[in-house]
């Protein structure tokens, strides 16, 4: 009886709008784009992932410099409340102000602070130079392509302006460069104290900021201990 009043009670009912995406119907460009839209949340999720499966200093700090990204934009919009282009057209928003645009903030704060860790903070440590070389140019590539996609994205889905996402870009570009400096000038010298601290000890946090390219460290490490525990397998089995 109670489900049945539960059914029949007049409600309003309201969607999530952390992924709530619109684009025009049947078009597919837009439809593209509105997925493209969505990867600023793919990034957050990452950054967790890492956080806790990695628990290393920098990343925690490169999430750091994402917070206070969003908070520096959440308190530009406020100051400057500019609305959004087109009123009215989409139903669910976080905010009706739109400068500057939150996802090209995000999204500019990342690749170019990717584009500093890549090409300052690791080195190289093989002899593969041109590999090493090539592979980051790709990846930076790529990357420049994303941050440009969900740039664009905005603008043909009529959520921000050319203005709102092109200022955007530049806080976010802006943001990156001092945070990565603040990054590697006074909280990498003070990452080796606090691995240190018992509860860093406790919950598995390290640093390694002085293993220049940690890719290749982790994967010579662990390829190094498969081998040495497949040999003791193979002398216990004969």
């Amino acid at each position: 009886m109670a489900l049945e009043e539960q059914c029949s009670a007049p409600s309003r009912w309201r969607s999530i709008s952390l992924t709530h995406v619109e684009f025009p119907e049947g078009d597919l460009t837009g439809h593209v784009l509105a997925y493209f839209s969505l990867l600023p949340i793919a990034i957050l999720v990452g950054f967790v992932t890492l956080i806790v499966f990695k628990r290393e200093l920098h990343t925690i700090s490169f999430f750091g410099g994402v917070i206070l990204n969003e908070a520096v934009n959440w308190v530009l919009k406020h100051i400057l409340r500019e609305p959004r282009p087109c009123a009215g057209t989409h139903t669910t928003l976080h905010t009706e102000y739109g400068m500057p645009s939150s996802h090209s903030q995000l999204m500019w704060f990342f690749v170019v602070y990717f584009f500093l860790f890549l090409y300052l903070r690791m080195h190289q440590t093989n002899n593969a130079r041109c590999v090493d070389l090539l592979w980051r140019h790709i990846l930076s590539i790529i990357l420049l392509g994303t941050a440009l996609s969900v740039s664009y994205s905005r603008v043909y889905l009529l959520y921000h302006s050319w203005s709102q996402v092109f200022y955007g870009a530049v806080a976010g570009c802006t943001i990156a460069i001092i945070w990565f400096f603040i990054t590697q000038e006074m909280l990498t010298p003070l990452f080796p104290k606090i691995a240190a601290w018992p509860i860093s000890e406790y919950f598995l946090v390290r640093d390694t900021s002085l293993i220049p390219n940690i890719l290749w460290f982790e994967y010579t490490v662990t390829r190094s201990e498969a081998r040495n525990r497949q040999r003791k397998l193979g002398t216990k089995l004969q």
